[in-house]
């Protein structure tokens, strides 16, 4: 991750937590505007819009990232389509290749991934996509 800019757009109980100078409400949602940094065998940089919902359980995310760089030395970009949810111990989610939307080499690409990431990681975490041309 390069970069994590989030921003609360309702808190229902006006019960929010700040850590680290950003407010994640008890029960709301709020936008967070990311960039994702890609190597191995995906190349290159996401940037990503989430809504992101707040509440005791599991809580659903969504979002739509561009990816710009290299799949497996295939050059272009695509739009990945995130839907997830998450907890205090987790982020479970499916990214799906919006079809329609990629340019160059990623053009004709369709898939998917499946993450699921549990604590804090400074070496990056696993991300495994299976396609087709």
């Amino acid at each position: 991750m390069k970069s994590w800019d989030e921003k609360v757009i309702v808190d229902i109980d006006g019960e929010g937590t700040e850590i680290n100078g950003v407010t994640y409400p008890k029960r709301g949602f709020s936008r967070a505007d990311t960039t994702y940094a890609y190597s191995g065998g995906i190349e290159g940089t996401g940037t990503v819009a989430y809504l992101i919902s707040y509440a005791p359980g599991f809580a659903p995310t969504s979002g739509f990232e561009r990816f710009e760089g290299s799949i497996d030395g295939h050059d272009g970009s695509l739009v990945f389509q995130h839907l997830g949810d998450h907890d205090e111990q987790a982020v479970r989610a499916t990214l799906t290749i919006v079809e329609g939307m990629g340019t160059g080499g990623l053009e004709a690409m369709t898939g998917e991934a499946t993450v699921e990431l549990a604590g804090h990681s400074d070496d990056g975490y696993e991300f495994t996509l299976s396609y087709d041309l």
